[in-house]
């Protein structure tokens, strides 16, 4: 037994119910960004850093939409990353993400995230061992720092159940303006989801530390999982914010 077997994958919102909860954490999210930004009249606040990773079909894409939709684009970043390139690879795995991350005043959205050393890497065998081992205390090494350093880190996992997978995987190769996004390495890594579930345990155990939390979002349900994500950031804020003593909602100087 894992974190992942007491997702409670039934939760659900009716289409109503999420467009207008959706809305109320968006407008949320807006002040806070506008506030860290000092956009608001205040000084800029910490630096905010969103990772996202989850199964594939898992509705990262769309969370993240629905994250930055109601953001002005200048005040976030969106950040995909999918194997790396042959110069990359030259490096240490950690070094391709550091342009991304955000300074004070910042925001970025990261789309797959350095955990991809301790899951892909390490289940496709593309990373040795000793090397995926070696990562999961270099991974905290470099979040702690980032904490102590003020940003706030907000990690998210979506988890979705094999069957609502395998439906999503099916409606997307039905569907000729969504079959790109399926690919043969997205059915292979389903069969192998044994092997994966036994890797995201394992992150979810080492990984999670003071300066990093873990957020497992239940993702069954994309109108749930969507509002649960804006939710979680907003929240991140408002305590990162409440542990330095900073009242977002006070009126500006």
């Amino acid at each position: 037994m894992g974190r992942l077997d007491d997702v409670d994958l039934t939760l659900e919102l009716s289409k109503k119910d999420g467009n207008k909860q959706l809305a109320e954490a968006q407008r949320r999210l807006v002040h806070l960004r506008l506030f860290l930004g000092g956009q608001l009249g205040g000084p800029i606040g910490p630096p905010v850093c969103v990772l996202f990773e989850g199964w594939d079909a898992s509705g990262k894409g769309g969370a993240i939409k629905r994250l930055v939709d109601e953001l002005d684009p200048r005040h976030v970043r969106v950040a995909q990353f999918a194997a790396p390139t042959p110069t990359e690879k030259r490096h240490h795995f950690l070094w391709r993400f550091w342009p991304v991350l955000p300074g004070w005043g910042g925001m970025a959205v990261l789309d797959r995230t350095w955990y991809g050393r301790v899951l892909v890497e390490r289940v496709e065998g593309f990373a040795s061992d000793e090397a995926w081992q070696r990562a999961y205390g270099e991974i905290v090494d470099l979040e702690t720092t980032l904490a102590a350093e003020g940003t706030i880190l907000v990690k998210f996992w979506l988890h979705v159940s094999p069957e609502e997978q395998l439906r999503r995987f099916e409606s997307r190769a039905a569907d000729p303006y969504r079959a790109w996004k399926l690919t043969d390495e997205d059915w292979r890594n389903r069969e192998k989801r044994a092997a994966y579930e036994a890797a995201v345990e394992e992150m979810l155990e080492r990984t999670d530390h003071p300066g990093g939390r873990w957020t497992v979002v239940p993702a069954d349900d994309k109108r749930h999982a969507r509002v649960a994500v804006v939710r979680a950031v907003c929240e991140a804020i408002e305590a990162g914010l409440a542990a330095r003593g900073i009242d977002p909602d006070a009126p500006a100087p």
